[in-house]
């Protein structure tokens, strides 16, 4: 009897059924045996069908998997699935296998453009469809049951991966040189399964299964006997059972249809295992992929990889160690009852032998070698949509290669190459394709530097053929796309968002019509806080757009105009304030702050001197008794750091609003928040014994009754400090204000703080202040030509000052 008749039970010449589990590494050593003694004429796979001319794609010298079949529809580009293959999967070993044996290879599932018509109204991410064996999503309802875990349960294992290595992975491919033993096995398990839960909770596989045996029975038809079928081990009994064309041909009828466009996409390890959202029933793609990928010795080999890991790592391993790491993963094998140790015993090995009983290194060893880092490849020549051709051609320009894992992208603007990069980073963004995130930049805080968080996801393809209705080109696929947010924006800080993102990504068509929006938008609302939310975003545009050589004379018109009117609007805007919107106020108050003192450098003809101007506007809201302390307390700090108020004038201040007996404490001590919050807040009170008395006194004398409202406002404010700044607070109090040396009333009270400037000492130090900026040693006549360019000469200024 031959094999295809042994497979179909012996009643006669009947399809090769290989029930497998989709990316495992057994059953695709297991299909591969199988096709290889069988050698039928044609190979039919679970699948959709649409992508069978892209079969031939997989032989390309250019495909690298783990790769994924994606489908989308045309229409509604973000309803989309994924079919995913690792190499370690049987449906990608039986196209191999066909493709080298020149036999045809086709998919015969349930097309794709029943998938995601079907679909409609209901959530999708992105994910595949049931794969007959568990949820793409790696969730279980409470109807769809999960096959392994059931029979892992009546096999007495609290754990299906377990119990599927030790049935299948650890037994070779057949006993005694059966070929068909796993499938035989397997198939007489999913029977009775199916006996007892039919569905298992999914009337969908009904359709799907009745669709594949219409398309077996063509294939029959076409090919004889010779006709192999690859899909989930769940589905052989649906596929074995007869069942007439009438009623198959019944379930189909009237399924909804998309129009739906098919490619192969590059696929991660992480996106293959179960907990990331997009798996494929895996934990352990890295593992799986050493046990399909090693001949022999699978547990030392393994042990080598993560020897060789935490060497790189700088983690003291010998080969001592692999040796007992092996040994102790045979004994804990032994122990257990296992055939052979499994990911659970050399792991456990790992952890006792290599890291020390510590589960840090060990989390390494997961993260890069039992799941991976692992980015699939796709050629050239495959499919795409016209906006995705375009990216690619720009990442090959500028030599971005996506790649799955993390890593940052340091950008020197100045440079032609880093400029590029930059545009096409912000563009994505504008786009909804987050391929890089913008981070915090510690080596500079100059305008020229931009730090990027590059990371590649699979599902980025599907924002990428999204993101095409806009455009066929990424540029104008950014600039169509923000014209249009700029129309539906709501409010007017999305607006001077969308500028500033304009300027950064270089989208010079889309400016014009920004601006004419958010000129009308500025002139109808009248809200002070909208205003003052907008404005710096506009000033960091007209930062930006000088740092970019982009033109900004329209927003430096419109940027002075909106701080006109936040200027005239702001203080009637701050009186009976509640304390939440007191503080956001307050926060307003420093935003604008930061603005005025930028926008006070960038020509806007008729607006006069808008510092000047914005200090007396901090004088009025300092002084208006209807203004919330926390404003007042705010306005007095930003007039002291700006230098328009004298240190005595803001000590004498503070003195009056907490010794006044109209003040009350609550008030008081949202005014001490205001003023001593945020940066440098706590060194004011080192460093001015007087403040810190005037704090300490006011504190020591308010009620008992008003001391549990007072404290959560001074503990948030004064916790914000840096551990070395409070504990020197700490200590001035204990030994009272004023006892470390003299008069604090004199203003001579901190030892080494004099009452005038020492010129002498404090010119001792330029030249190495200088130095730290790159400026050399003649750089009072230098125009800022260091690493930040105008930005090194602002910045020498700025510490010039702070010494002196």
């Amino acid at each position: 009897m031959s094999e295809v008749e042994r497979a179909g039970g012996g009643r006669g010449a009947g399809p090769l059924l290989l029930g497998v589990r989709h990316h495992g590494p057994g059953s695709a050593r297991a299909v591969r045996a199988a096709l290889e003694e069988a050698r039928p004429g044609v190979v039919l796979i679970e699948g959709p069908p649409e992508a069978n001319d892209l079969i031939p794609l997989a032989a390309d010298d250019g495909m690298r998997p783990p790769v994924a079949l994606l489908a989308h529809a045309v229409d509604e580009p973000g309803r989309s699935a994924f079919w995913p293959l690792a190499a370690f999967s049987p449906e990608w070993v039986a196209i191999h296998w066909a493709l080298e044996h020149g036999a045809p290879a086709r998919f015969i599932d349930l097309p794709a453009t029943h998938t995601l018509a079907w679909g409609r109204g209901e959530a999708n991410d992105g994910e595949q469809p049931d794969d007959g064996e568990r949820s793409d999503t790696g969730q279980r309802t409470d109807v769809r049951i999960d096959p392994l875990r059931v029979l892992a349960e009546a096999a007495g294992y609290d754990d299906a991966e377990r119990w599927w290595e030790d049935v299948v992975e650890h037994r070779g491919v057949g006993e005694e040189g059966d070929v068909l033993a796993p499938f035989t096995a397997l198939e007489e398990a999913m029977t009775e399964l199916r006996e007892v839960y039919g569905s298992g909770g999914h009337d969908r596989d009904l359709v799907r299964e009745a669709y594949m045996r219409l398309q077996i029975r063509a294939a029959q038809r076409e090919f004889g006997g010779g006709v192999a079928v690859v899909c989930g081990a769940w589905h052989v009994p649906a596929l074995r059972r007869k069942a007439t064309v009438t009623a198959d041909r019944a379930l189909l009828r009237g399924l909804p249809k998309t129009k739906t466009d098919m490619t192969w996409v590059p696929w991660t390890n992480r996106r293959l295992s179960r907990f990331s959202g997009y798996g494929a029933g895996i934990d352990s793609p890295g593992w799986y992929g050493h046990l399909f990928g090693v001949e022999d010795r699978p547990v030392e080999r393994w042990m080598t990889k993560v020897a060789g890991l935490l060497r790189a790592e700088d983690r003291t391993v010998s080969s001592a160690h692999v040796i007992e790491a092996v040994r102790l993963a045979e004994t804990l094998a032994a122990m257990r009852g296992r055939p052979l140790p499994g990911l659970g015993e050399t792991t456990d090995a790992v952890r006792a032998v290599m890291c020390e009983g510590s589960d840090v290194p060990l989390a390494l060893v997961h993260d890069r070698l039992i799941v991976g880092d692992v980015l699939g490849e796709v050629p050239a020549t495959a499919p795409a949509v016209p906006l995705q051709r375009d990216l690619t051609r720009i990442q090959r320009r500028l030599r971005l290669k996506p790649e799955a894992a993390e890593r940052e992208l340091e950008l020197d603007l100045r440079k032609e190459t880093d400029g590029q990069r930059s545009r096409l980073l912000h563009r994505l963004r504008l786009l909804g394709i987050g391929w890089g995130e913008p981070a915090t930049s510690y080596g500079s805080t100059g305008t020229f530097r931009e730090t990027w968080r590059l990371r590649w996801e699979p599902e980025l393809s599907v924002r990428v053929a999204e993101a095409g209705i806009w455009g066929t080109t990424v540029l104008a696929a950014a600039t169509a796309r923000v014209e249009a947010d700029a129309v539906a924006a709501r409010d007017l800080a999305a607006v001077t968002g969308l500028a500033e993102h304009c300027l950064l990504a270089e989208l010079p068509d889309a400016l014009p019509t920004v601006m004419r929006i958010l000129a009308d938008r500025a002139a109808l609302d009248t809200d002070v806080g909208h205003l003052a939310q907008a404005l710096p975003a506009l000033v960091r545009s007209l930062r930006y757009g000088d740092v970019r050589g982009t033109g900004t004379a329209a927003l430096a018109e419109v940027a002075a105009g909106l701080a006109e009117r936040v200027l005239i609007g702001l203080p009637p805007a701050c009186a009976g304030l509640d304390a939440d919107a007191a503080d956001e106020m307050r926060r307003h108050l420093d935003a604008v702050h930061g603005a005025v003192g930028l926008l006070g450098d960038v020509p806007a003809p008729g607006h006069g001197n808008l510092r000047a101007r914005w200090a007396s506007a901090l004088r009025k809201l300092a002084t208006r008794g209807t203004v919330p302390g926390v404003v007042r307390g705010r306005a007095v700090r930003l007039l002291l750091d700006d230098g328009e108020l004298a240190q005595d004038e803001a000590t004498r201040q503070m003195g009056l609003v907490l010794s006044s007996p109209g003040t009350s404490p609550a008030d008081a001590a949202a005014w001490i928040e205001g003023f001593v919050g945020g940066s440098g807040g706590g060194l004011l009170l080192v460093h001015d014994e007087r403040l810190l008395g005037l704090v300490d006194a006011w504190l020591t004398g308010v009620p008992a009754e008003a001391f549990t409202d007072v404290l959560p406002l001074l503990r948030r404010t004064f916790s914000a400090y840096e551990p070395g700044v409070r504990r020197t607070l700490g200590e001035l109090v204990r030994r009272g204000p004023g006892a470390r040396g003299g008069a604090a009333g004199a203003g001579c009270g901190t030892p080494g703080f004099a009452a005038g400037l020492d010129t002498g000492r404090a010119d001792a130090v330029l030249p190495v202040v200088r130095l730290l900026l790159g400026l050399g040693p003649g750089a009072e006549e230098a125009d800022g030509g260091g690493e930040n360019g105008e930005d090194g000469e602002g910045a020498e200024a700025g510490l010039v000052g702070a010494v002196r």
